[in-house]
């Protein structure tokens, strides 16, 4: 039993640590592919995994073809976006503040699941969590505007831009996408992710004309291999043994993942803004995730109970989710929520 625990710590630090990465391996990939190209390679990488792993587990698929049109859409805004723009966005932002800005996808969860979801209400907790978070995202982002950053602004942007796509996704999967085997959700996200990002990629930007450098055929593969691979298996492995709540507070890993990765290996500036930013947005996840301070303000149902929020259940990325979300979890987020009713019966 002793062992057991041990093992599902050492892949909740594997977890934090390959989704935490992947904003450095995207910024490294940019170097000289083009945002399709890279988003749809490495999700190509990752389908080809996944699908092995669910025919080796012969997990049954969805009979209800409702279902895949939901999938559909959650890999348009749960992958396909919230990809394609934080790959765009790393041409002009460091990576450790991508995974910092992705890091508050529960902040937007949060205001998005108050107007949607009967359970999902704002409290006092709430509130103030995304009074703080926010403060840290606008921290973040003024620093490019004092600084005449104007191509860096744009970056930054887009990255908030796929932090509220990711919000979306989460809301939305847990709308319509529930009772699922934990892996189909992340497979065909990845597999409809690829497809869709194909296409464009090869209209758009003639991938086969690409030249592939040795350091951005690593990139993609550590992204497609571990971050769309390998991390949904640690992913949901954690998932049955500890549960959603608990799960997801690998959120918490992958700023700081991203921070430190980005200033070792790219040697990206860390200085006094990103530090208090960071902190305000983790501190904001962390109010929000409070059990403390759920008196109901606004919304359309009364509070759950702690832990059983929707940002609580959803990893930043992706992440979530897978998630989360981060650019590695963000096709995990409906595994989370599909994931609460079956993991009692696997």
């Amino acid at each position: 039993m002793q062992s057991t625990g041990r093992l599902n710590w050492a892949l909740f630090l594997a977890l934090g640590f390959m989704w935490g990465t992947s904003y450095l391996f995207i910024k490294i990939g940019v170097e000289t592919l083009p945002t399709f190209t890279l988003v749809a390679t490495r999700l190509g990488i990752g389908l080809i995994f996944l699908a092995s792993v669910v025919a080796i587990a012969r997990e049954p698929l969805p009979r209800n073809p409702r279902i895949y049109g939901h999938l559909f859409v959650m890999a348009v805004v749960n992958v396909a976006i919230p990809f394609a723009l934080i790959t765009t966005a790393e041409q002009s932002v460091d990576s450790a503040l991508a995974a910092i800005l992705n890091g508050a996808v529960p902040l937007f969860v949060i205001v998005i699941a108050a107007l949607f979801l009967h359970d999902e209400p704002i409290t006092v907790n709430r509130l103030v969590g995304l009074g703080v978070g926010y403060a840290g995202v606008i921290i973040l982002v003024g620093r490019s505007l004092g600084t005449g950053g104007e191509s860096s602004f744009g970056g930054e942007l887009a990255l908030i831009g796929s932090t509220a796509s990711y919000g979306v996704g989460a809301v939305y999967a847990r709308h319509n996408v529930r009772g699922l085997r934990p892996m189909i959700p992340a497979l065909f996200q990845v597999t409809f992710g690829f497809l869709i990002t194909g296409v464009i990629a090869l209209v758009t930007e003639n991938p086969f004309a690409v030249e592939w450098s040795g350091r951005s055929v690593f990139a993609v593969v550590w992204l497609g291999l571990l971050g769309s691979g390998l991390a949904y298996l640690c992913f949901f492995r954690i998932l049955q043994a500890w549960g959603a709540t608990r799960t997801s507070m690998v959120a918490y890993l992958l700023p700081v993942v991203g921070i430190v990765a980005g200033a070792v290996v790219l040697g990206e500036v860390v200085d006094a803004g990103v530090l208090a930013g960071t902190a305000l947005v983790i501190g904001g996840v962390a109010l929000v995730n409070s059990p403390f301070g759920r008196r109901r303000l606004f919304g359309r149902g009364t509070a759950p109970a702690a832990g059983a929020s929707l940002a609580a259940a959803r990893p930043s990325g992706e992440a979530a989710s897978a998630s989360p979300a981060s650019a590695g979890a963000g096709s995990a987020s409906a595994g989370a929520g599909s994931a609460e009713q079956s993991t009692s019966t696997d």
